[in-house]
């Protein structure tokens, strides 16, 4: 469940003159109030203890590796990396290998980051378009219980909130080991009438600890024009991003053991990819007596070409099994909304439809990312529509209830190489949601949540009849999955600046998608079931001093599956804490530290990923108008794998069949960076 707030910290200081940003289609308007992020206590505003924010000042005081990282700021929330850094990171919550973004739905200002039907995966989401800096605040929700969230949102949902206008301008630079280099411009200007217009570009090159260099380019750039008119409030938005990059794929361990191969180095040097990203958005929030309307208005240009090779020289012992993915495609799309609030609470009902327009979806065999046959190419029109109603009613001053259902249709129309695997398929799906709040009583609130989500297939999974690899029979997947959820918890303040909260959850799916090291995809796997415990905790112990501490502890099991129920990959405990310091001075620090602990390769259990405690720093002094900072990653040095996966793979020399063994991804060694910025 999403809230809208006004964050402070680094923006107050041109936050004063400029309203908030409007809230998505959807979200639960509440009063309007000042506050710092995981420091507001939420009490009154929030449906769910697992739900909050992170405002600009908490994401601008942490030290970073990766774009994804920014999700990290989510409790329970683990981000890794398989592969080189232009592809979409691994997503980890609440028990799930979320892959590159299935089950978690993510949006920046209305636009949709998840992709339906792409060629890597179901719901890949690459946050690399996304310009830190920019970052206003992150409001995220866990569990399927907002019905202004559809696809993609079993495990949850995160908004990122852009800034309408910059609370000053920067010029940053930054230099760090292996030969890492970011420069980032941006500002905003006012003109008259109060209208403002924030541009920033932003360019990155990182090659990385590898053997062979990851020669790692992002291209950023960003405009947005915001404007008032009469009681409306408006902008235009857009975005684009390039990424091209050399990627070092997970390796062999018994490589690695047997000193053939450095834990930094690679099988297949040509494996890698290219990326981009462009849109426009509109949006509009007009305010009256009768309530508040919301749109949001957005076209899509993606494209994407992926060369990886997972199992080496299993399949083809003389050119390698490289492939590449092909992903070519437009998405259009709209979401509007209305509120209204009467004299016990407030009732929204909103209506979201998307269109995918893939040119070229294909899977094709390669060496050297020169193409030698195609194993599937289509061409897919994906549309959805989607409505929701929610109700929001204070019964009482201790009794508060949410609820609300959604109904989504779907249509797939894939037209294949391979006719008979072409076809149109139809579904639907109605999911309903309740909250129940109890409280506050002394600054503490009970929170009872109820609720069912869904997940869309692949929409060649759906009228698949004949495996394009092997030439069997295949069953065609359902298109939409549902999932079924509930959480209890409390929120509380024991102390002055001192913010808990505790849930217990559960969590069913009908189906899920599960990696395949030796296709390197995905496929559907059985029915599984995940219960929990989280307890986020954010503490400000004095104006200079915060501290953060969160643990999330899942069993994961499929259904049905006898002894051998292991997800694999699933982690079952995470924690991670912090500490963050801000001098009058001027003087600033921050460490963070995640663990996450060993963890299931295979049903059984017999084989098990190790534990990871990754700690970074950063270090730095902040002026009227200069800021020099610097950032040591992984400051103890581990031997950390950012992820593994238990499968057949073949080398040069070794037996035909193959053998099964762990892949590992590593965890990049201590690193240092350096930046430089100037306001201005």
């Amino acid at each position: 469940m999403l809230v809208t707030f006004i964050a402070c910290g680094a923006e107050a200081v041109r936050a004063k003159t400029v309203s908030p940003d409007p809230s998505p289609a959807g979200a639960t308007l509440l009063e309007r109030f000042v506050v710092e992020g995981r420091e507001a206590d939420l009490v009154g505003a929030a449906t769910a203890a697992s739900q909050g924010l992170v405002g600009a000042r908490e994401l601008e005081a942490r030290p970073w590796l990766r774009r994804g990282e920014l999700l990290e700021v989510i409790p329970g929330v683990v981000i890794t990396q398989h592969s080189g850094g232009g592809k979409a990171n691994q997503y980890f919550l609440r028990g799930f290998n979320l892959d590159h973004g299935t089950d978690f739905a993510v949006t920046v200002d209305g636009l949709p980051v998840n992709m339906r039907t792409h060629a890597h995966g179901q719901g890949y989401s690459d946050l690399n378009f996304v310009i830190p800096e920019l970052v206003r605040q992150v409001e995220y929700g866990k569990g399927p219980f907002d019905a202004a969230v559809g696809d993609f949102s079993a495990a949850g949902a995160a908004e990122f909130r852009l800034f309408d206008v910059l609370p000053r301008g920067i010029a940053s630079a930054t230099i760090g080991e292996n030969g890492f280099a970011r420069l980032v411009v941006a500002d905003s200007t006012v003109q008259a009438g109060g209208a403002t217009t924030t541009y920033a570009v932003e360019a990155t090159h990182d090659d990385g600890p590898w053997e062979i260099d990851e020669n790692f380019n992002r291209f950023n750039g960003f405009l947005r024009h915001h404007w008032r008119a009469g009681a409306g409030e408006f902008r235009v938005t857009g975005m684009a991003y390039r990424g091209t990059w050399t990627a070092t794929d997970q390796i062999p361990l018994r490589a690695v053991e047997a000193g053939a191969m450095d834990r930094f180095g690679t099988v297949d040097p040509t494996a890698g990819g290219t990326s981009e990203r462009a849109g426009m958005s509109f949006d509009a929030k007009i305010a009256g007596a009768g309530g508040t309307t919301q749109l949001n208005v957005y076209a899509l240009r993606y494209r994407l070409d992926l060369y990886s090779n997972f199992t080496y020289f299993l399949d083809d012992p003389d050119e390698g099994d490289q492939f590449n993915q092909r992903d070519r495609r437009w998405v259009l799309g709209a979401s509007s909304s209305h509120g209204w609030t009467g004299t016990r609470g407030t009732t929204t009902v909103g209506a979201q439809v998307r269109a995918d327009f893939i040119d070229e979806v294909g899977l094709y065999r390669t060496a050297a990312r020169r193409r030698l046959a195609t194993v599937r190419e289509d061409e897919v029109s994906e549309a959805s529509a989607g409505v929701f109603l929610k109700n929001e009613t204070r019964w009482s001053p201790w009794l508060r209830t949410e609820a609300g259902v959604r109904v989504d249709g779907y249509r797939f129309d894939v037209e294949s190489d391979r006719s008979v695997n072409s076809g149109e398929r139809t579904a639907e799906i109605a999911t309903p949601k309740v909250a129940v709040v109890l409280g506050p009583w002394a600054g503490t609130e009970v929170y009872a949540n109820f609720g069912d989500g869904f997940h869309s297939n692949d929409a060649r999974g759906t009228t698949v009849r004949v495996d394009p690899a092997t030439g069997e029979a295949a069953e065609a997947v359902d298109p939409l999955v549902r999932s079924r959820g509930a959480e209890i918890g409390v929120r509380t303040t024991p102390a002055k600046g001192w913010v808990s909260s505790l849930a217990v959850w559960a969590l069913t799916l009908d189906s899920e998608l599960v990696f395949v090291g030796d296709a390197g995809g995905t496929e559907e796997a059985g029915a599984t079931r995940r219960v929990g415990l989280e307890w986020a905790n954010f503490y400000r112990v004095t104006p200079w001093l915060a501290l953060d501490a969160d643990l999330a502890v899942t069993r994961a099991r499929y259904r049905d599956a006898g002894e051998e129920d292991r997800i694999a990959n699933s982690i079952p405990r995470v924690v991670t804490a912090g500490a963050t310091v801000q001098t009058k001075s001027g003087w600033f620090a921050s460490v963070r530290l995640r663990y996450f602990s060993a963890q299931p390769l295979v049903e059984d259990g017999s084989v098990r990923a190790p534990s990871s405690v990754t700690t970074n720093l950063r270090l730095g002094w902040r002026g009227k108008v200069w800021e020099a900072s610097a950032e040591v990653l992984n400051v103890l040095g581990r031997d950390n794998y950012d992820i593994a996966y238990f499968y057949e793979s073949r080398l040069p020399g070794e037996a035909a069949e193959g053998l099964a063994d762990v892949h590992f991804h590593p965890a990049e060694p201590r690193t240092l960076r350096v930046t430089v910025s100037r306001s201005f």
